[in-house]
């Protein structure tokens, strides 16, 4: 089933979204449970550590501003990278800056689930 590129723009934004709000049966819902994630610092974060950091409040996001880079579709999968102006706290430390995303969707059914990511700094 061939996903369109609208689907992924706007799954992104409520992604974003639902980052913001720690909306975690959002985040819960549409990332894969076997998602592996290369975060800035080189660690693998697995959708159970994601969801924990939300759920703890160890991440909290204060702004959050997403520029659309491009989306590419292959078949039932896309590819996106998107930039964040990013500020927050992330495990007690402030974080600031612009980060560069790259995610892979995956439709399963009718739904768009996150199932690889990665991020570095800009």
């Amino acid at each position: 089933m061939q996903i369109q590129r609208s689907e992924v723009e706007e799954m992104e934004q409520l992604l974003m979204k639902a980052i913001k709000e720690r909306d975690i049966d959002f985040i819960n819902k549409y990332i894969h449970d076997d998602l592996l994630c290369l975060a800035p610092n080189g660690q693998i974060i697995t959708k159970e550590m994601d969801l924990s950091s939300h759920k703890s409040g160890d991440m909290v996001v204060q702004s959050l501003i997403s520029t659309q880079e491009d989306v590419r579709i292959i078949d039932d999968t896309a590819i996106s990278t998107i930039v964040y102006d990013t500020k927050g706290i992330m495990l007690g430390r402030p974080i600031e800056g612009k980060f560069r995303y790259i995610r892979v969707w995956k439709k399963f059914g009718d739904d768009l689930k996150v199932i690889a990511a990665g991020c570095c700094k800009l």
